[in-house]
């Protein structure tokens, strides 16, 4: 068990005054009171996913969320990132389509004369040319990534090349609503108003665009079945409503979760479709996304323990132990677990999460109890419980607004990510509006940014004090 890690969370603003630490709240505040948990449902996982027995946010925002312990509170100083311009040639050999940085394109240090000689010829001769390519840098698939280190040989100039990626994760997306709640005040309702899919994420828009990787969990499914499942609450929206996503820079999407089969298994195959026809990979399950993103080999696993418990922790264990043999570079885990309404995690939860990384991945990230839970570290990598909703038509007026986006930058160098701080909490609403829910999260500032990480900070020191029970 590692030493026992007391996490602080502060909020940096803008104008240089002096970042102070996240008020505590009061003795027994809690978060809000999400709606009632579902009755169990439909089948544990879809039957097309069974085990498989191998088992920066934009600076006009500031930054939120530099971790410092409690016991000795040391800055971190921000890792050194290479320019866009210096990555351009060696990235093209990635197969990766968007080389610079989105919206930036800033000046670059130069690449050795090695490295720039070598992938100009080897993309010269098509040797690292790749298939589909996706917005913001990402490629499906390795195929081609691998096969550049091979051609170069032993004294492969890009072996020890220092690279970084940005990803942000946010937390289920319900795009629809249950049919049974009717129309008004609905999600549907609102995007025939709008007649703008660009309208729901566009106040978190420029974080997405401006980081390399963005992440969710799509919490319902996007179908024209009609026979839901018998369960309390079953979630469904058309196939277009996928251009939310694609409009704001979303590129993969978890569909490991208690929702993902609402109206059937062929609800979740049909979502699958959508998404990945609009050019969002889906993961999830037995089903592994595997990117190049900024020439880093990503590989995106997710999990639904809502019904299943730790009984998942074998199939989870290899799967990531699968990806990492596979040459994954950066492996990240979004688990779909936990209790609804509980402001903190499980010692279960703490256990699978903490198996994850002794596996091999990088982070673990979580959501489902539709309210945000605290995090920690363990082994120098992140584990953030619980992100709580984020674009979610599940409800047109919640008990609990808050929600959280979680953005790491990643330094790979060797074959593997390693270990940083280089992170941020970024605290967020639901809604831009506190009237109803319009669909629309929000990143927030000043007080409520302070009193939402507050709600964050009293998660976390719970965390701290199960972590010495384990």
């Amino acid at each position: 068990m590692e030493p026992r890690n007391r996490n602080r969370i502060t909020v940096s603003r803008e104008d240089n005054r002096p970042a102070r630490p996240t008020p505590r709240p009061a003795a027994g505040e809690r978060g809000g009171r999400p709606r009632a948990s579902e009755a169990r449902g439909s089948a544990r996982r879809p039957a097309s996913a069974q085990p498989r027995n191998v088992a920066r946010a934009p600076q006009s925002f500031g930054v939120y969320g530099r971790p410092d312990q409690a016991r000795r509170r040391q800055g971190i100083p921000p890792i050194a990132k290479i320019a866009a311009g210096a990555l351009a040639l060696v990235l093209v050999g990635f197969g990766v389509s968007a080389l610079l940085p989105k919206g930036d394109g800033a000046a670059s240090t130069a690449l050795p004369n090695t490295s720039s000689q070598v992938a100009s010829a080897l993309i010269a001769d098509g040797s690292l040319r790749t298939g589909a390519e996706y917005p913001k840098g990402v490629t499906v698939g390795w195929d081609d990534a691998p096969a550049a280190a091979n051609l170069v040989g032993a004294a492969d100039p890009f072996a020890n090349l220092t690279r970084t990626i940005t990803v942000t994760f946010a937390g289920d997306c319900t795009l629809g609503t249950d049919p049974k709640f009717g129309t008004a005040g609905s999600f549907p309702e609102e995007y025939d108003r709008q007649q703008d899919p660009s309208y729901f994420l566009r106040n978190v828009a420029p974080v997405f665009s401006a980081d390399d990787l963005t992440v969710v969990n799509m919490e319902g499914t996007l179908t024209e079945e009609t026979n839901p499942a018998i369960k309390t609450f079953t979630f469904k929206g058309p196939a277009e409503y996928t251009q939310i996503l694609t409009s704001a820079s979303v590129e993969a999407a978890s569909m490991a979760n208690n929702h993902s089969q609402d109206f059937g298994e062929k609800s979740y195959t049909d979502t699958i479709a959508a998404l990945e026809a609009a050019g969002v990979p889906t993961f999830g399950y037995d089903r592994v996304a595997k990117l190049t993103v900024n020439g880093v080999k990503v590989a995106l696993l997710g999990f639904s323990s809502v019904y299943d418990g730790m009984a998942i922790q074998d199939e989870m264990e290899s799967a990531v132990k699968q990806a990492r043999q596979d040459g994954a570079e950066l492996v990240m885990v979004y688990f779909h677990w936990g209790i609804e309404k509980d402001t903190v995690p499980n010692t279960g939860q703490m256990k699978l999460a903490r198996s994850a990384i002794d596996a091999g991945a990088d982070l673990v990230m979580g959501s489902h109890p539709h309210v945000i839970q605290g995090w920690e570290t363990y082994k120098g990598r992140y584990i953030v419980y619980s992100l709580g909703n984020f674009c979610f038509g599940g409800n047109h007026n919640p008990p609990d607004y808050d929600c959280l986006m979680f953005q790491q930058t990643f330094t790979v160098q060797g074959g593997r990510a390693q270990v940083g701080d280089d992170v941020k909490f970024i605290p967020c609403k639901v809604s831009s509006t506190m009237e109803r829910n319009n669909f629309q999260p929000t990143i927030q500032e000043g007080d409520e940014a302070e009193r939402i990480l507050t709600k964050v900070q009293k998660s976390t020191d719970a965390i701290a004090n199960l972590a010495d029970t384990l």
